[in-house]
């Protein structure tokens, strides 16, 4: 029997304040993983993260907070970005 995995395997936070996210995509067979593959996506200060998981929004909730928000901004601001 063939399976999709989908799973978040790593999280990182920045010195910017930004949360790095892996997800991990596994192919299995009768329990063992014949393919895989990984996405990585970015969760910066300010960013709706309602739709993430539920180990990146209680990281991202207790990280970006209104301080590293704005300092986040201003930094894209200084940057012209």
């Amino acid at each position: 029997m063939l399976e999709k995995v989908i799973s978040v395997d790593l999280i990182e936070v920045v010195e910017n304040g930004s949360v790095q996210v892996r997800t991990k995509i596994a192919i299995m067979e009768d329990g063992k993983q014949i393919s895989g593959t990984f996405h990585r996506h970015v969760v910066a200060p300010g960013d709706d993260y309602s739709k993430q998981d539920a180990r990146v929004k209680a990281i991202c909730a207790a990280t970006h907070t209104a301080a590293v928000i704005a300092a986040y901004k201003a930094a894209i601001a200084a940057q012209g970005v």
